[in-house]
């Protein structure tokens, strides 16, 4: 319940729980973290919190993905058309835009988490655009904050100033990083401006969450 009342201090409303999936290493089963949620948001209801918590996936781009891709079975937020999905950040998948190419093509939203952590991305602003165009970009507040090195801080600030993110995400694992957060957006809020913290942390993740790329 800690890191629910101090996102709730940060202003959220709607707290997307995103597990993460990953085939040999985080790969607890979709009932389990079914029971789990019913669980967190039993309590949250009992202690009479107001936020919302949907439930999807934190899903890296693996096997599992890749065999859920093909029965259509991608753990999505609340079963919408559209799913968090997460790269080796040292490389993109072999055939990452066909296989986009087609979810768009089925009416899935892919979107992609911090990825400012992406190194082929960092020289490649032709391929992020490309990225962005199709799926739905959501850069990390801890990164916006400097908490996870300086070229991904740059990466990230760069996206958010030059209109690359569309979203902007706590990525909380834990109480202590909401230091993190709250200084992520307290960033954008002195570089970019308010309106720019309602787009990224308002606006455009309820669009997302509604199965529609923002700029669309």
């Amino acid at each position: 319940m800690t890191m629910v009342s101090g996102l709730m201090d940060l202003g959220f409303s709607t707290i997307c729980a995103t597990p993460h999936q990953k085939t040999d290493q985080y790969l607890p089963s979709l009932e389990t973290i079914g029971s789990a949620h019913r669980e967190t948001t039993a309590a949250v209801a009992e202690r009479g919190m107001n936020v919302t918590i949907p439930l999807a996936a934190e899903n890296m781009w693996d096997s599992t993905l890749y065999e859920r891709m093909e029965s259509d079975e991608i753990p999505g937020y609340d079963g919408n058309r559209v799913f968090l999905l997460e790269f080796i950040p040292t490389q993109l998948p072999v055939g990452l835009f066909e296989r986009i190419f087609d979810l768009r093509c089925r009416g899935i939203l892919p979107v992609i988490a911090h990825p400012e952590r992406y190194i082929p991305l960092w020289k490649a602003p032709d391929l992020l655009e490309k990225l962005a165009g199709d799926c739905a970009m959501v850069v990390d507040l801890g990164a916006l904050s400097g908490h996870h090195g300086r070229k991904q801080a740059k990466q990230a600030r760069k996206m958010v100033l030059g209109g690359t993110a569309h979203a902007a995400a706590s990525d909380l694992h834990s109480p202590g990083n909401l230091k993190c957060a709250r200084a992520g957006i307290e960033w954008i809020r002195k570089k970019a401006g308010s309106d720019a913290v309602q787009r990224l942390l308002g606006t455009n993740p309820a669009k997302i969450l509604d199965g529609k790329h923002p700029d669309g």
